[in-house]
């Protein structure tokens, strides 16, 4: 506990608030705003990766949380995260799993180019540090490794302690939120739903919006999963309601769904 033992005690305070609210995460959307909010003192970055295997198997699953426009878990693929991950994890298990710092170069992490991850590649250009470290559940087999990309130039030591004491808190959070799904791998709307929608003037964005309003999905939930701002995802909203007659969220998942095929 070196970390907390030289933090004075305004810093301390700062620190169990850090911890309180980490424990109050319950979404998606409390789960961005904590990692944006007073954790940015310790631990200063734009982007969070968590890679971990899908009960042992070669394949991994991953969440992304950054504020980045475009920046979003559903634009990576997990075959892309593979070797990134097994020369981290690697190296973490030889340090002996502590957490240590690298730059992007250091890892040889190319993702520039590759279509839909372009976002996510163009971000990196303005990452200057890593800062890596894993925690390990021995009871499930399963070692989740965590990744933050800064764009502060270098992360000193003080952020290793950080690091290692704030990431119980961090993967608890992490693992109290339900993975977004990946919309590769989503139940995306069927022809004869996509049609329904076009009955009624939606357009494909709006389309969209209801299909993951039917998911289940609330509106700070859609904003992070499709890159938009919040404001736009109520605007649209009130666009399809209008467009269908309706009133509310219900409603206009139900009206598109029950509708025969013209």
């Amino acid at each position: 506990m070196l970390f907390l033992s030289s933090l004075s005690d305004e810093h301390l305070e700062r620190y169990f608030r850090i911890v309180r609210e980490g424990i109050a995460v319950r979404s998606h959307s409390d789960l961005l705003k904590w990692l944006q909010g007073e954790i940015q003192h310790y631990l200063p970055h734009e982007i969070m990766l968590a890679v971990w295997n899908d009960m042992g198997a070669n394949h991994l699953r991953h969440d992304l949380v950054s504020a980045l426009p475009g920046v979003r878990t559903e634009h990576l693929h997990s075959e892309k995260l593979l070797a990134l991950q097994r020369g981290l994890y690697t190296c973490w298990v030889e340090l002996g799993k502590i957490p240590y710092r690298l730059s992007p170069g250091a890892c040889g992490f190319r993702l520039e180019g590759h279509g839909a991850l372009c976002a996510f590649g163009e971000a990196l250009h303005g990452m200057r540090s890593l800062l890596i470290h894993g925690i390990s559940d021995e009871r499930g087999g399963q070692d989740c490794l965590y990744i933050i990309f800064s764009s502060n130039d270098h992360l000193d030591d003080s952020a290793l302690g950080a690091m290692e004491n704030l990431l119980p808190y961090l993967d608890t959070a992490l693992r109290r939120v339900a993975p977004l799904v990946h919309r590769h791998l989503a139940a995306t709307p069927s022809t004869d739903v996509t049609q329904r929608s076009k009955n009624y003037g939606l357009s494909a964005r709006e389309t969209e919006i209801l299909d993951w309003v039917g998911a289940g999905k609330t509106n700070s939930e859609i904003a992070s999963i499709l890159g938009i701002s919040l404001y736009t995802v109520k605007n649209h909203l009130r666009h399809i309601f209008k467009k269908l007659d309706v009133y509310n969220r219900v409603q206009a998942v139900s009206k598109v769904e029950l509708q025969p095929q013209s």
